[in-house]
């Protein structure tokens, strides 16, 4: 199985290690203290809070796993050696869409450190893919759910 690489920057590392901080120091031993109660209740074979706080443990589990993955295959960008001539990872890009004139600006990120509301744009959504690569004034078609929109790259920067 390959091993999926996320680039991030230094924030979004440091996010996803206290993300894993918490989980590990703060909720896994709250879960842990679930299930001790619930088997000093008596009989676990039909002790509906011992079966939650086991699935609780093993979806948290599941998340520290997935967590410690993502921070061990990640590659933290260095913003200062970032390159505005064409799209790529952690430029903002202010596109314009050429049919109502709409003009958007996303900073394009990894999937961790997405977040639309805050303009932070995957860089595995369907406008990401098609901008990466493009250089300033470049046209692209997107196909989105509402059909295909042609959008033009009007700035590139940091």
């Amino acid at each position: 199985m390959t091993k999926k690489v996320s680039y991030v920057t230094k924030e979004g590392l440091k996010k996803l290690q206290e993300e894993l901080d918490r989980l590990q120091t703060i909720e896994r031993p709250k879960i842990s203290k679930a299930i001790g109660e619930a088997i000093e209740k008596g009989d676990i074979s039909e002790n509906a809070e011992y079966d939650a706080a086991k699935d609780a443990q093993g979806l948290l589990e599941a998340k520290i796993a997935q967590l410690q993955d993502t921070i061990l295959n990640c590659r933290v960008i260095d913003e200062s050696q970032i390159d505005t001539s064409k799209v790529q990872i952690l430029n903002r890009v202010t596109i314009r869409n050429t049919k109502t004139n709409a003009t958007m600006t996303y900073t394009l990120v990894s999937e961790t450190e997405a977040d639309f509301k805050a303009g932070k744009l995957s860089v595995t959504t369907p406008i990401a893919k098609a901008l990466m690569g493009r250089k300033l004034g470049d046209k692209v078609e997107v196909q989105v759910p509402a059909g295909k929109v042609e959008f033009e790259i009007m700035d590139i920067s940091i």
